[in-house]
């Protein structure tokens, strides 16, 4: 009789137990842990390579005798105006900064340096001959060479999220070289050459677009990088050149004042790592 006390005894705690902790509040599931996706930003230090092509439109020499020899350039003997146009590939690289006012989409202020390797030379030759008006035969020789250009640019565009479109301008730098030979016969009767860095400006625009941090391409494991297609303008000027007299034979006179105008563009794409904020 004891032992069925006992149990009833048990049975009936248990089932106290379970009333009384079906009425105690179950506890609330804790909240899903939110991560927020970082908001893209193209404030920060950047660096990269450049690679395209450049031409040039308006490398004309323009020529004029000095005293009597204007007649030659009247005659065509020395040609007034010969166009010595150039194209050729450019590459090198850039450095630079850039400030996003507001993540996200917002306008961009920047400064950029850069500095290429510009294949633009080329050289022509003509041999005139006119018995009527001179018995010589004669030989003149035009080269025009730009080895490389930098530019000190600020850039100001609008960035919609990883794209980012802008205008650019600013200083530009390069070093020219200048050569005017003139034959009469086999000798150089008249010559001229410089060679000197010139400075003028350059402007442009181009469009670039941010890639996920995680591209094959972030082999230096930059905050991001970016690709950019851009197109530039430069203009170093224009100067004259003394086309002097050699004391050869039949170079009787002072010589010839040739003007040479450096200008042209450059269409390229480029490679930017970007260091600092995401």
């Amino acid at each position: 009789m004891l032992r069925g006390l006992l149990l009833a005894g048990s049975a009936t705690a248990l089932l106290s137990g379970g009333a009384l902790a079906a009425d105690l509040p179950r506890r609330a599931a804790p909240p899903p842990v939110f991560t927020p996706v970082p908001v893209f930003t193209w404030t920060g230090f950047y660096a990269g390579f450049n690679a395209g092509y450049a031409f040039t439109e308006a490398d004309t020499v323009r020529t004029v005798g000095i005293g009597a020899l204007q007649n030659n350039v009247n005659n065509n003997l020395r040609r007034p105006a010969v166009r010595v146009s150039q194209d050729g590939f450019t590459g090198g690289a850039q450095i630079g900064y850039n400030n996003q006012f507001t993540p996200g989409s917002g306008i961009v202020v920047g400064l950029e340096a850069d500095a290429q390797y510009t294949d633009l030379q080329r050289s022509v030759t003509e041999s005139i001959f006119l018995p009527a008006i001179n018995a010589n035969r004669l030989t003149n020789t035009y080269r025009t060479d730009l080895s490389f250009l930098g530019t000190v640019r600020g850039r100001i565009g609008y960035a919609f999220d990883r794209v980012f479109v802008y205008g650019t301008g600013g200083f530009a730098y390069g070093d020219v070289t200048n050569t005017v030979a003139f034959q009469t016969n086999a000798p150089i009767t008249y010559f001229g050459n410089r060679s000197r860095i010139e400075t003028g400006y350059a402007y442009g625009g181009g469009i670039e677009y941010a890639l996920p941090t995680d591209t094959m391409l972030n082999v230096f494991r930059s905050s991001a990088v970016t690709l950019k297609v851009e197109y530039l303008r430069y203009d170093l000027g224009a100067r004259n050149l003394l086309v002097a007299s050699t004391g050869a034979p039949l170079s009787p006179g002072v010589g010839y004042l040739a003007r040479v105008r450096t200008e042209g563009s450059l269409i390229r794409a480029g490679i930017n790592y970007k260091f600092g904020t995401y």
